[in-house]
């Protein structure tokens, strides 16, 4: 049986039929900005000025999902006929973001969150990169991370150089998310619908699963830049101060149950892949345990990983060190 640590060597199955690329446009630019917000009124002024100063944005889709504050005043105050708003009555944010998706007009969509800000030329260096990779049907980047306050905290300008997967990248996706915000992301909009856009069912990692079901029929490309201010504090949904591990299985479990991406695996990977991913998703919850100060539980997800595959255990303790320092 293949094991999570033997992931990176594994090879690729052949790709999905043509008739699924075929769907995807040639040459158009326009990007659509698709912006979920409940409650994000601190937040969404900033947001929308990150979005609307970028070149190349036709659009900025603000889908408001039942919030009781002033979100809809602050997008109603903007003067720019590029920016919309969609109102969602809170049915979630997978479901903002569809909803977004379905009413965008551009041929590129950008997934960004209401707290956080994209950076001056985030989109052109997505466009430049999808430019130089013509079969791509999903461009991403890298991004830092600030605080509640808009101070940076991250360190990650110090990772300049480091490559992520480009091409077919599904066998490393199913392993483990390492996309981790939609912010970064230039898809194909029809690439998007073709796959059936966030599974609404999951309440996390289900930006995961969709870009594994879009990894299944064309390929990616990565931009390596820091493009997206990733704003981490206490409201955030994926902060571990209130998640687990346990509440990112059912996304692990949807995406091994899913014949699109299962289709494409190489034949006896599949127990390895999940097992491996299980281990990326206990190692992201242990470093934003780190953190945010909550050590008890770092070293508690640290020995959750070495129940799992003691030959694991060292990297996942690298990488839990080095969020310590914001890396």
């Amino acid at each position: 049986m293949i094991t999570a640590d033997d992931v990176l060597e594994l090879p690729v199955a052949p790709r999905a039929p043509a008739g699924l690329r075929s769907l995807l446009p040639a040459n158009s630019v326009a990007v659509s900005v698709v912006i979920p917000a409940k409650n994000a009124a601190a937040y969404l002024a900033e947001t929308l000025a990150s979005a609307l100063m970028q070149g190349d944005v036709g659009e900025v889709i603000v889908v408001d999902d039942g919030s009781t504050d002033d979100t809809v005043a602050i997008v109603r105050a903007v003067r720019d006929p590029r920016l919309r708003l969609l109102h969602n009555d809170a049915a979630g944010v997978s479901a903002a973001r569809n909803l977004g998706a379905r009413h965008a007009s551009g041929a590129w969509l950008l997934f960004l969150d209401a707290d956080d800000r994209l950076r001056p030329g985030a989109v052109a260096a997505l466009l430049s990169a999808a430019r130089g990779a013509p079969r791509a049907i999903l461009v991403y980047g890298d991004y830092n991370t600030i605080d509640g306050e808009g101070r940076q905290i991250g360190r990650r300008d110090l990772l300049k150089g480091r490559r992520k997967p480009s091409g077919d990248v599904l066998v490393q996706l199913t392993a483990g998310n390492f996309i981790v915000n939609g912010g970064i992301v230039l898809t194909r909009a029809d690439a998007f619908r073709a796959v059936g856009g966030f599974d609404v069912s999951l309440r996390y990692c289900e930006d995961w699963h969709c870009w594994c079901r879009l990894a299944a029929i064309g390929e990616f490309a990565f931009a390596p830049k820091l493009l997206l201010d990733y704003r981490l504090h206490t409201s955030n949904t994926m902060n571990a101060a209130v998640r687990t591990p346990q509440d990112f299985l059912p996304a692990v479990a949807r995406v091994f149950d899913d014949g699109l991406i299962l289709a494409r695996l190489p034949e006896g990977t599949a127990n390895g892949l999940r097992q491996a991913a299980e281990i990326h998703l206990v190692t992201y919850s242990a470093m934003q345990a780190v953190r945010f100060g909550r050590y008890r539980e770092a070293f508690a997800y640290l020995a959750m990983i070495g129940r799992l595959s003691l030959r694991s255990l060292p990297r996942a303790a690298i990488r839990v060190a080095l969020a310590r320092f914001g890396i």
